[in-house]
């Protein structure tokens, strides 16, 4: 059987965080930087809440209704999958399993309950926590979104508190105090991960 060189084998990045600390601002950031073409790819998540203005089905995420994704799920389509506030959210597999396969690393952006079970499957893979300066940091910013009622907002806060005591259990924790900053240090830890 033939080996594979260690340098092609692909690594499985997670970059968690509460509502509001930056996490897909970042992601996206990396997804766009010219020294990861080719190398890091993303894995487009499994939804069944609606499309927000300006998301694409298969680009953003790939919009299914509630009882396919429940048909996947029992199938075992997702490499994890959680209910976030009353909707469906999984890691197609399959897709994962082909990039890393292929060499290629893939960067997932899952939140602390989902990251807790891929690190189950996947103990190598490398988890980095993104948070905010402070609570009251992350209130202003979760504030300044508008995008949810006082019912939804409260419920967002009181998960993103829940979700900071989970970061001890990533292998990197950032915080996101200036946006430029915290991307270098981003990018520092995804370039010393790859190169080992």
């Amino acid at each position: 059987m033939k080996k594979t060189p260690l340098s092609l084998k692909g690594k499985v990045f997670i970059l968690s965080g509460p509502s509001g600390s930056g996490k897909t601002t970042l992601y996206q950031k990396l997804l766009h930087d010219k020294k990861f073409k080719n190398i890091l790819k993303r894995s487009v998540s499994v939804t069944t809440r609606n499309p927000r203005v300006g998301e694409k089905d298969g680009r953003d995420y790939f919009f299914i209704s509630k009882k396919q994704f429940l048909a996947k799920k029992k199938k075992g389509d997702f490499l994890e999958s959680m209910k976030v506030f009353d909707h469906y959210y999984g890691t197609p597999k399959k897709y994962v399993e082909n990039l890393l396969k292929k060499g290629k690393s893939v960067l997932l952006a899952i939140d602390v309950k989902g990251a807790k079970v891929v690190f189950k499957k996947m103990p190598q893979a490398v988890g980095i926590f993104v948070k905010t300066p402070s609570l009251k940091e992350l209130k202003k910013r979760l504030a300044l979104r508008g995008t949810e009622n006082k019912k939804i907002f409260n419920l967002r806060f009181k998960t993103a508190v829940k979700e900071l005591r989970e970061s001890k259990h990533y292998r990197y924790c950032i915080v996101n105090d200036n946006l430029a900053k915290c991307y270098q240090n981003l990018r520092s830890i995804i370039i010393s991960e790859l190169s080992c």
